[in-house]
């Protein structure tokens, strides 16, 4: 019979008998476990306080888990504010974005990479010099473009500007460079035009890609409070962050419990999408179409 072959890690059994490595491996195990519990305390403090009563938050010494628990407070919490309307209001920002950034961002790194355009390393390495100018810097001219093209107070402020991401444009780029440019020479031959290859040839084998793309765009709209609150002037347009921060977090009158029920009802989405979708990050990252 043929005996079974199991691949070598790192380390092996022998490795494990060194005392050496005993301790260096208990030390990478320690940094490990602090590392998740700086992650996972903030998490779980904000879920708990949101379980007990207002006095017991404001205690002291602080306690970890409820003394008794309050399920109650996430009802107040959900008819405290509309957060209905404010999760419409993200997720027609994030469907925009990703709407623009398939459609132009996807167009512009196709032709970049796949069409004779003229200048095209030059007009490359342009939209790659953006990525070294602080974002801070151009909050201003943002605003007052969208201001002279009375674009304020509407979704464009946030779907215009989403069609000039350099760094989506860089992965959307190297992604389609690992396309075999035969397919598309065959495409033209059989009499398909650039529109169709980029619709029936680059566009379905990105599908990795793009559903990396739409992580990150829903992390930029759920989590955006500060650009929203300077372009949208109406309160009821007001994406989800920027609502939980005018109307809880500067709260003067509202309860901490109350709070933290409402912080753990906006923090649970965006961890369950990440941990349902968080392999297609490292494989839009590191797929590259057809491979030969």
């Amino acid at each position: 019979m043929k005996a079974k072959s199991f691949e070598r890690g790192i380390l092996s059994n022998y490795d494990y008998k060194k005392s050496t490595n005993k301790v260096g491996l208990a030390f990478v195990i320690v940094v490990i476990l602090i590392m998740v519990g700086s992650m996972v305390y903030p998490i779980l403090s904000t879920l708990f306080n949101g379980l007990k009563a207002n006095t017991e938050v404001n205690s002291f010494p602080p306690r970890f888990l409820p003394s008794e628990w309050h399920f109650d407070n996430y009802d107040t919490g959900w008819n405290y504010i509309d957060l209905t309307q404010f999760l419409g209001n993200t997720l027609a920002i994030f469907l925009g974005n990703m709407i623009v950034t398939v459609v132009v961002l996807g167009l512009a790194a196709f032709s970049l990479s796949k069409l004779n355009v003229p200048f095209r390393k030059g007009i490359y390495f342009f939209f790659m010099i953006t990525l070294f100018i602080p974002p801070s810097t151009y909050i201003i001219p943002n605003f007052l473009n969208l201001r002279d093209l009375g674009l304020l107070n509407s979704y464009w402020a946030f779907w215009l500007p989403a069609g000039a991401s350099a760094f989506f444009l860089l992965l959307l780029k190297n992604f389609f460079d690992d396309i075999h440019h035969e397919m598309f020479e065959a495409a033209r031959i059989d009499g398909a035009s650039e529109w169709g290859s980029f619709i029936r040839i680059a566009l379905p084998l990105s599908i990795p890609i793009f559903s990396t793309l739409a992580i990150f765009v829903f992390s930029s709209a759920w989590n955006e409070w500060f650009w929203p609150s300077l372009v949208m002037q109406s309160d009821d347009t007001y994406p989800l962050a920027t609502a939980i921060y005018k109307y809880v977090i500067q709260a003067r009158r509202l309860d901490l419990n109350i709070r933290f029920a409402i912080l753990t009802m906006v923090m649970l989405p965006p961890i369950v999408v990440f941990l349902l979708f968080q392999k297609y990050i490292m494989r839009g990252l590191q797929l590259g179409g057809v491979k030969g």
